[in-house]
């Protein structure tokens, strides 16, 4: 199978690609890397299977040859990316998602989106099943994110319904692992790094709100299974085990050995206090469920951020004090936006200069 992954570059679309690649398929990966990583993707550009192609997606999505399968994750997903870029966020899940959609059409594709579990918005409905339809603000600083989201499930399933393309929509819950970017402002990442760096924890509120943390790995295997099957779903893709964001701090403290303080700030704009989904739709229809714990999940997240250790200590200054939309604008601006070089195979360079702040954002 030949797949195209919009958003290959990023934390998400790197694994999904390799985990495609493991299996024997062929992957077209387009990125702009806005808030993907050249890194990501370069030891698979040897892979005979493997093509980068440079693109904005809310442009234009063009693959030459065959497409058995698009999967669609081009879209910033941290705080701090989506609000310091509203209106390419709301372009990359309007138009991006549109694009994705016409190259699944023209190819006669299957067609993944990975949408979030931002679609529920603050829940008023504890845990959250598939059939809920959220409690989102449509004006509210979060809402380029859950909007756009919003609206590229819409747009997904009326595309299913007008053209018959054979759409699946995955809403993706908390979700961590190597590769995420230290600087990204979630609250795994930020706990990681400041912890490494002796720099104070960052807690909103008074660490009472949860969240379902999921390892890569197990996310990955269930966005294979949707794109594998025929279902629309939407499912929800996520550990329906709940922890406080007090308890994970514990456990990042106990797992690096930290001897870093906590420290507490005021809840942001519109932040959900509880979040946990439910996944029997994904046990009994695509036969998945997560298996990895989070302490063993921790503990391989934790050994990749000590062994980038340049990039903690260039990142501890632009998380200081918070993150979410409390991030310094210029410190976290001037980490993600750095020219970048994709080292290619043998010995060949391919230059890569990530977007300025007015291109559209393509990476996961």
């Amino acid at each position: 199978m030949r797949v195209a992954v919009t958003g290959g570059g990023g934390f998400l679309g790197s694994h999904l690609c390799e985990a495609l690649l493991r299996r024997g398929d062929s992957v077209v990966c387009l990125d702009n890397f806005s808030t993907g990583d050249p890194e990501n993707i370069a030891p698979l550009l040897a892979h005979p299977a493997f093509e980068f192609q440079q693109a904005d997606v809310s442009v234009s999505v063009q693959v030459a040859g065959r497409v058995d399968a698009v999967a669609h994750l081009a879209s910033p997903a941290s705080p701090p990316d989506y609000l310091r870029h509203p209106l390419e966020t709301l372009a990359v899940g309007s138009r991006g998602t549109e694009n994705a959609l016409r190259l699944a059409l023209r190819h006669n594709a299957r067609f993944i989106l990975a949408s979030t579990s931002e679609i529920y918005g603050d829940p008023l409905l504890h845990p959250q099943e598939e059939t809920y339809w959220g409690n989102v603000n449509s004006i509210g600083p979060r809402s380029v994110y859950d909007e756009a989201k919003r609206y590229a499930e819409a747009v997904s399933a009326a595309y299913r319904r007008t053209h018959g393309v054979d759409v699946g929509i995955a809403r993706i819950f908390n979700t961590y692992g190597p590769r995420m970017r230290p600087h990204d402002g979630r609250v795994v990442s930020s706990f990681i790094t400041q912890a490494l760096t002796g720099e104070p924890l960052t807690i909103y509120g008074d660490g009472g709100q949860t969240r379902s943390f999921c390892y890569v790995d197990d996310l990955v295997r269930g966005l294979v299974a949707l794109l594998d099957s025929s279902e629309l779903g939407p499912f929800n893709l996520g550990n329906p085990v709940e922890r406080t964001v007090s308890e994970l701090a514990c456990l990042v403290l106990e797992m690096t050995g930290s001897t870093s303080e906590v420290k507490h700030h005021p809840l942001p704009v519109d932040d959900p206090v509880r979040r946990r989904p439910v996944i029997t739709r994904a046990r009994e229809v695509l036969g998945w469920e997560p298996e990895i714990d989070i302490t063993e999940g921790l503990r391989r997240t934790v050994a990749y951020f000590a062994a980038h250790a340049d990039r903690l200590a260039a990142s501890a200054a632009s998380i200081r004090g918070g993150q979410d939309e409390t991030v310094p604008l210029a410190a976290a601006t001037s980490a993600s936006l750095k020219p970048q070089t994709i080292p290619g195979p043998a010995g060949a360079a391919t230059g890569v200069a990530s977007s300025t702040p007015g291109a559209t954002v393509a990476g996961g």
